[in-house]
C-alpha cells in the first residue's frame, strides 16, 4: 500500500500544492473544476476527524497528571472503581477476571459504567473538558500564523517522539519475553493476504499515517519555495515514516512479549487494537516495571505528542483550504478565523467527552473518515491522472524540478494507484460487519446515522458538480466540457508564495 497507493499519491499532491500554491478546494479551478467538490469533502472529514482525535490526546493527558503518584492507580484492585471480578494476579488465576489497567481505564477513566450505550451518553466529564481546553490552545497557538508558527512547534511534536521511541525500545528489548514478542511482529501470516479487511487495514495505515488525500501535503507544499525539491521531501518523508511505524511495531510488541511473559497468556490474547492497546495492555506492562511513574509519563507524553502532530496537520487543511478560496474573507482574518475553527471543533468534541463518549467515538471512527478517505482518494487520483493528465503533471515537475517525473511514478499515477485504491474501497464496503464496541450491538438508528456521516463528505462532489453545470451557460455537453478543462492560473507561480505570505504578515 505503501509503495502503490501511498508514495504515488504523495509526490502527486506535493507536486500540484507546490506548483498551485493553494489548499485542497481552490486548486481545483486550475486542475478539473468539476471535482471541486473533493475538497469540500476532505475539509468535512478533517472536521468530523477532529471532534475525536483531540479527546483521545486528552485522555493521554489525563494519564500523564495521573502517573505522578507513588503507586500507578490501575498498577492493582485496591480501589473504590474496582469491582469483585478485578484480579491483581498479572497470571489472571479465575474465569472473568479482568485487570486493573482495564478497569481503570472503563470506570475510572471513562466511566462508560454509567453510560446503557449511545441513547445514553450523559454529561461531559470536566477532566477530559479540561484536557480538551489545553489541547486547543496547544493548537490555536500553533496555527494562528500559519506555517511558520506550526513549522516551529512540530519540531517538538514530530521529533520528540522519535526520542521516546528509542528509550522505550531500549527498556522494551530487556524485559524477559521481549524477544518471543518482536519474532511474532516480524513473522508473517502470508494466507492473510487474502483477507480484504488486511488490504483495508494496510490502506488506512498509509492515508493516516502519511496524510494524502486529507488536504495536510497540498496545504503544507502550498507554502513552499517555487523550486523546492519535493521529490527528495516525497522519498525521505515515506521511508522516515515508514521507519517510524516499525520502530513503533517493535516498542509495541516487545511490551506484549513481557505481558505474555508475566501473565502466561499468547501474545495473540494480550495484543489488542486501538484503545485498548495504548491504554490498557501497555499500561498494563508499566505497571510491573521498576520505576513504572517514569515509562508511563515518558509513554504518554510521547502519545500526547503524535496526536498534536497529527491535530496540527488537520486543522491547517482546513484553514488554508478555505482562506485560499476566500482569501479576502478568511486568510486576511487568520486568527479570528483560527479562533472560530477551533471552538467549532472544541464544541463538536464535546459529545465524546460525556460518560458513553467512547460509543460516540467508535462510531465517528468508522463511519467519518475510514470508508469515505477511500472513495474521495480514488476520486481524487482519477481526476488528476486521467482529466489533468499525466502530461500536464509531468510538465509542471519539469518546470520546477528542471526533469520529468519516471516510468515508475507514470505508471502508477496512470492505472495502477487509482484501481488499487478503488479495489481496496469495494473490498472495504463488502467485509463491512455490523458495529460492535465489546459486547455492545450499535442499534439500527445510529448505524443509519453513521452512514449518513459518511455519505456527508462524499455527497460533496456530486452536489458541487451539479451546482457548477446549473450556473453555467450553453448545452450540457458545452458546460460539461468546460468544466473539466483547467482555469487559466492567473497569478505566476512565483509570485503566488509572497501573495500568501503577504495575506499571513497582513493578519
Amino acid at each position: 500500500m505503501l509503495i502503490l497507493g501511498g508514495m504515488p499519491l504523495f509526490y502527486l499532491e506535493l507536486a500540484l500544492g507546490q506548483y498551485y500554491r493553494s489548499g485542497c478546494i481552490s486548486i481545483w479551478r486550475y486542475i478539473c473544476p468539476l471535482f471541486k467538490g473533493v475538497g469540500f469533502g476532505i475539509c468535512v472529514i478533517a472536521s468530523y476527524m477532529s471532534f475525536y482525535y483531540n479527546t483521545i490526546i486528552s485522555t493521554a493527558i489525563y494519564y500523564i497528571f495521573a502517573s505522578f503518584t507513588e503507586q500507578l492507580p490501575w498498577a492493582n484492585c485496591n480501589h473504590t472503581w474496582n469491582t469483585a471480578n478485578c484480579s491483581g494476579n498479572s497470571s489472571f488465576a479465575f474465569e472473568g477476571s479482568i485487570s486493573p489497567a482495564e478497569e481503570y481505564y472503563q470506570r475510572a477513566v471513562l466511566e462508560i459504567h454509567r453510560s446503557e450505550g449511545i441513547h445514553d451518553l450523559g454529561p461531559p466529564k470536566w477532566e477530559f473538558v479540561c484536557g480538551l481546553i489545553l489541547v486547543f490552545v496547544m493548537v490555536y497557538f500553533a496555527l494562528w500564523k500559519g506555517p511558520k508558527s506550526s513549522g516551529k512547534a512540530v519540531w517538538v511534536t514530530a521529533i520528540s517522539p522519535f526520542v521516546v521511541l528509542f528509550i522505550l525500545l531500549i527498556r522494551g528489548v530487556t524485559l524477559p519475553g521481549a524477544g518471543d514478542g518482536i519474532m511474532y511482529f516480524l513473522t508473517p501470516d502470508w494466507s492473510r493476504l487474502a483477507d480484504g479487511e488486511v488490504w483495508s487495514d494496510a490502506a488506512a495505515q498509509v492515508f493516516f499515517s502519511l496524510g494524502p488525500g486529507f488536504g495536510v501535503l497540498m496545504a503544507l507544499a502550498s507554502y513552499n519555495p517555487f523550486d523546492n525539491n519535493f521529490f527528495r521531501d516525497a522519498l525521505l518523508t515515506s521511508f522516515i515514516n515508514f521507519f517510524a511505524s516499525f520502530l513503533s511495531g517493535l516498542v509495541v510488541f516487545s511490551v506484549l512479549g513481557y505481558l505474555s511473559y508475566i501473565t502466561g497468556k499468547g501474545i495473540a490474547d494480550v495484543a489488542q487494537d486501538g484503545p485498548g492497546l495504548v491504554f490498557v495492555a501497555y499500561p498494563t506492562a508499566i505497571a510491573t516495571m521498576p520505576g513504572s511513574q517514569f515509562w508511563s509519563v515518558l509513554f504518554f507524553i510521547m502519545l500526547a505528542s503524535l496526536g498534536l502532530d497529527s491535530t496540527f496537520g488537520g486543522l491547517e487543511a482546513i484553514l488554508t483550504a478555505i482562506s485560499d478560496e476566500w482569501p479576502l474573507v478568511f486568510g486576511r482574518h487568520r486568527k479570528l478565523f483560527c479562533l472560530g475553527i477551533c471552538l467549532y471543533c472544541f464544541l463538536g468534541s464535546l459529545p465524546t467527552t460525556t460518560y458513553g463518549g467512547q460509543y460516540v467515538i467508535t462510531l465517528l471512527d468508522f463511519f467519518g473518515p475510514t470508508i469515505a478517505i477511500l472513495f474521495i482518494v480514488f476520486v481524487e487520483a482519477a481526476a488528476m491522472c486521467w482529466f489533468y493528465g499525466v502530461k500536464r503533471i509531468s510538465a509542471d515537475v519539469n518546470k520546477m524540478l528542471g526533469h520529468k517525473p519516471g516510468p515508475f511514478w507514470i505508471i502508477c499515477w496512470v492505472c495502477i494507484s487509482p484501481v488499487f485504491i478503488l479495489v481496496i474501497f469495494i473490498l472495504t464496503l463488502a467485509n463491512y460487519r455490523p458495529l460492535e464496541l465489546g459486547t455492545y450491538v450499535f442499534p439500527q438508528w445510529s448505524v443509519a446515522l453513521g452512514w449518513v456521516l459518511t455519505f456527508s463528505s462524499i455527497i460533496c462532489i456530486p452536489a458541487y458538480m451539479i451546482y457548477r453545470l446549473a450556473i453555467m451557460r450553453g448545452s450540457l455537453w458545452t458546460r460539461l466540457k468546460k468544466s473539466i478543462e483547467p482555469e487559466e492560473f492567473l497569478v505566476d507561480p512565483n509570485e503566488m508564495i509572497s501573495l500568501k505570505n503577504g495575506l499571513n504578515s497582513y493578519t
